[in-house]
This record gives C-alpha cells, sequence and structure tokens, in this order.
C-alpha cells in the first residue's frame, strides 16, 4: 500500500534510522567498529531527529491509533520500545555501549520500525478517513517542526563547514 501524505514524514524519518542500522549492521559484520565513531552518530541522530519522531508519535501518533481496538496492544508495544531505545540512545550518549549493545539496539530499532510501517501505519491507513489523515498529518507536521528547523540548521552548518573559515575569521 502507498504511504498516505499525512505520514510520509515520518516514513522518511525511518528511512534515515534504517539507514543507520544497515550502515552500523555492516561494520558490525566486518568488524570495524570504531565505538566512538558510532556513539557519536547514535547520539547525533538521537539529539537531531529521533527523539522529535518519539515525541510526535507518543503526542499525535499512537492516541489517534488507540482509537481502533485492534491496534492497543501494538501502540502499547511500541510504547515499551520507545522507552528501551530511548536506553539504548542515553549509552551510545555516553559511549558505554559494547558492539554486542550495538547489535542489540540495531535489531530493535529496525525491527521496530518495520512494526510501525507494515502494521500501524497500514491499519491506520486502512481505518482512517482521508479528513482524519489529513489532520493527523497536519498535527504530526506541527510536532515535527523543530526536528525538521535542526535538520535544516545542521545542513547549513555543514555547508559552512565545507566552505571553509567565515569572514570573521571563525573556522
Amino acid at each position: 500500500m502507498l504511504r498516505d501524505p499525512s505520514l510520509i514524514q515520518l516514513s522518511h524519518q525511518h528511512q534515515h534510522a534504517l539507514a543507520l542500522c544497515v550502515r552500523l549492521e555492516r561494520a558490525l559484520q566486518t568488524g570495524a567498529v570504531d565505538l566512538g565513531v558510532w556513539h557519536l552518530e547514535v547520539h547525533q541522530h538521537y539529539a537531531n531527529e529521533v527523539r522529535f519522531h518519539f515525541a510526535a508519535e507518543e503526542k499525535v501518533l499512537f492516541p489517534a491509533a488507540r482509537r481502533f481496538p485492534e491496534l492497543a496492544a501494538l501502540v502499547k508495544e511500541l510504547s515499551g520500545e520507545h522507552e528501551r531505545l530511548r536506553e539504548h540512545f542515553v549509552h551510545a550518549g555516553r559511549g558505554t555501549m559494547n558492539p554486542g549493545e550495538l547489535e542489540t539496539f540495531v535489531k530493535l530499532l529496525s525491527g521496530h520500525i518495520r512494526k510501525e510501517e507494515r502494521q500501524l501505519f497500514e491499519t491506520m491507513q486502512k481505518r482512517m478517513r482521508p479528513e482524519e489523515l489529513k489532520t493527523l498529518g497536519e498535527e504530526l507536521a506541527r510536532a515535527l517542526k523543530d526536528a525538521v528547523q535542526v535538520c535544516q540548521l545542521g545542513a547549513r552548518r555543514g555547508e559552512e563547514d565545507r566552505s571553509g573559515p567565515t569572514e570573521a575569521g571563525e573556522s
């Protein structure tokens, strides 16, 4: 089923997180894991996007999904996974994850995303009326506004970093 426009921003963020999982999984398989680099990347991904993503899901998406009895248990499971994932992100921020914990994190995050995409989103798209989905999308866009701003600022900083020092001599 094609993703409804109301859920596309969440799906794009899921793609970003899955890309991180694939890269980390490949590094773990080859044994080429620089823990410090991965801790930083996982922590930055959380700080720049995932924390806003989780908040939007918990504030907007999950309450809308709970209206459907067949989704109540799934929403409870996904909420619990958010808590476990937050713990992993905290450990990454502290630089305390070992390769085994990184592997557990990758499996949990990728499985979580697939559950949301294949079960939660699909059922919501089937059960919600178009106008309800539109309203949901508008609420999600407002809830995700901060994540978009952080990403835009990060992109601008990256452009400045590549262009060299500024006129004021800053590096």
